[in-house]
């Protein structure tokens, strides 16, 4: 259910083998985790990862009592189940535009290299935001428009979009990227505190990554973290929200208390071996995974 809006969805694709696995980016993802481990609270009740796919930094939110893997993708969330098992986890494929949470059911949320999927970024904020409790924690990560290289670019003339002015651009469909000060802006109309930016991924180049070892690359990105230079490929954003919000479902572990109807917004009950909104509409349970993708006919 797509309410109009287009929706990146990875379904069955060989992303996780394609993208990931012995193709070179283990540089990148040991900075992400090094970063995020950083951010990541010290402990924590329940944590929502966004467009947490195959599951690839899900295994680094053990801290937490309860983590929650948001996807579109029902068949991605079945191979981070088969990887993560139920003990903790719960896999919930759904349109982020519409998440089935109830308000104020996480005080921790993640999102990393998800956002640039988003063509309305305050929507999904919101989203994120509704879902957290008072003081919550949001670790956001983002493609950066006005990255060093996309600069030389533009001075030589070769790109076909200005990296210095602040509306997203979408280089290829829904894979958009962002300016630093546009991202901020989002952030802090709805309320959230910004604590910390990390701008990382500075080394990002071919060359350097066939010459040298991801310990020596790594240290250099950390050395460049430390700058502040927001001119990076990517930049982590360490968040809080920042308005008092009702009371929390923290304390209950039960689905039932955490999920609503995505549509209706109502509580849910189980019936058979799926569940029920208040207006009839019928969610299944599918390997593990709840699916509130498209009610049941």
């Amino acid at each position: 259910m797509s309410d109009g809006h287009r929706i990146c969805d990875y379904g069955d694709s060989t992303y996780r083998q394609d993208f990931w696995e012995g193709q070179g980016r283990g540089y990148e993802d040991a900075v992400e985790r090094r970063v995020l481990a950083s951010l990541l609270p010290r402990s924590g009740r329940r944590l929502l990862e966004i467009g947490a796919g195959f599951g690839r930094l899900s295994g680094e939110y053990r801290m937490f009592r309860q983590v929650v893997l948001l996807d579109y993708s029902l068949e991605q969330l079945q191979y981070a189940r088969s990887r993560y098992g139920d003990d903790g986890f719960l896999y919930v494929a759904a349109d982020a535009y519409r998440m089935p949470f109830q308000a104020c059911a996480f005080d921790a949320a993640i999102m990393i290299r998800v956002i640039h999927h988003f063509e309305n970024v305050p929507a999904v904020l919101g989203q994120i935001r509704n879902a957290l409790a008072d003081s919550g924690a949001f670790i956001l990560e983002y493609a950066n428009k006005c990255n060093f290289k996309a600069m030389l670019r533009h001075i030589a003339g070769s790109n076909d979009w200005n990296p210095f002015t602040l509306e997203p651009v979408e280089f290829v469909e829904l894979n958009f990227n962002f300016h630093p000060e546009y991202i901020r802006e989002q952030v802090l109309n709805l309320g959230f505190a910004l604590r910390r930016t990390v701008p990382v991924s500075w080394l990002r180049l071919g060359l350097l990554k066939r010459a040298l070892p991801t310990s020596l690359l790594m240290l250099g990105d950390r050395a460049l973290q430390l700058t502040g230079w927001t001119i990076s490929p990517s930049i982590f954003l360490d968040l809080q929200l920042d308005k008092p919000v009702a009371a929390s479902l923290l304390d209950s572990e039960d689905p039932l208390d955490l999920l609503r109807c995505p549509v209706s917004g109502s509580s849910l009950r189980w019936v058979d071996d799926a569940l029920i909104s208040d207006n009839g509409l019928r969610w299944a349970m599918r390997d593990g995974v709840f699916d509130f993708r498209q009610p049941e006919a």
